[in-house]
């Protein structure tokens, strides 16, 4: 059994996974729920602007755009960042074009994986064997 303090209000609680107390976690999915229908209401709201309106830090809304968890429509001019290579997206944590190239970088290294792998388990004469009781 693990417990741990709440980064939030600092009650002990059985940890699960999320550094917050149920309660607290609670709370943080219904201001969610709340930034959300908002930002469904007035597409066009900066990030400021949702900001102090909903009373939610910036950097929780930003978070919540990279969980994929929230999108701006592209009339709202508001966008975050690529993580790679720094271009404007609306939401992740990645362009398209970054997610094409880690996704083949990483096709590349299981296929070279999965060939060593094989060569590996064949047997270089090829032949069956026994053993004697």
């Amino acid at each position: 059994m693990d417990v741990r303090n709440c980064k939030n209000c600092g009650k002990l609680f059985q940890y699960v996974g999320k550094p917050l107390c149920p309660a607290c976690n609670k709370k943080l999915e219904d201001k969610f729920f709340e930034v959300r229908d908002y930002i469904y209401e007035n597409p066009t709201a900066n990030m400021s602007q949702v900001s102090e309106e909903m009373e939610v830090p910036i950097q929780q809304i930003k978070k919540w755009v990279r969980e994929e968890r929230l999108a701006f429509s592209k009339d709202s001019g508001i966008t975050i960042s690529c993580e790679k290579c720094g271009k404007p997206i609306l939401t992740g944590r990645f362009c398209n074009e970054c997610k094409k190239t880690m996704q083949n970088d990483l096709s590349k290294m299981y296929g070279t994986e999965n060939k060593v792998q094989k060569s590996s388990t064949k047997d270089p004469n090829g032949k069956m064997r026994f053993l004697k009781n």
